[in-house]
């Protein structure tokens, strides 16, 4: 298995959850597990654009990141390639849901899947984890 999927149901319009990635200063609120910080160095959030990063980790360190936003559809999609290891590939589908609210589809796709293996305990918690976090920025939830 190379690819990690869930999603969630946000109580917002696609264009309240969509804002809290235009804006960098949002972005780096929630972007990431519980605990994590961000320092963004380049957020070009554009087709084609550049985000580089780091992410600084409560138990400690601070892996670098890079990664190019392969596509955006206002209020509907972003795709975000990550060129750094470990490779991936991560769609995000913002879909009105049947109620008032937006359903946020989460798919992680790894380059290769013994990577992929060996991180899974990692990243399913992780990909769960922002999108509460997600949510808590969207909805203002401390």
């Amino acid at each position: 298995m190379t690819t990690f999927e869930t999603s969630r149901e946000i109580a917002a319009t696609p264009e309240e959850i969509f804002a809290a990635f235009t804006d960098p200063e949002r972005l780096a609120q929630w972007w990431g597990p519980a605990g994590f910080t961000n320092t963004f160095h380049v957020c070009e959030f554009e087709n084609g654009g550049r985000w580089v990063y780091t992410m600084h980790s409560p138990h400690g360190g601070s892996p670098e990141n890079e990664s190019v936003f392969e596509l955006i559809e206002p209020s509907r999609k972003v795709v975000i390639r990550h060129i750094s290891q470990p490779l991936y590939r991560l769609t995000i589908d913002l879909m009105p849901a049947a109620t008032s609210g937006t359903i946020v589809s989460w798919s992680q796709e790894f380059d290769d899947p013994e990577v992929a293996k060996r991180i899974e305990k990692i990243v399913v918690p992780a990909n769960e984890q922002n999108l509460d976090r997600l949510t808590a920025e969207v909805l203002k939830i401390e």
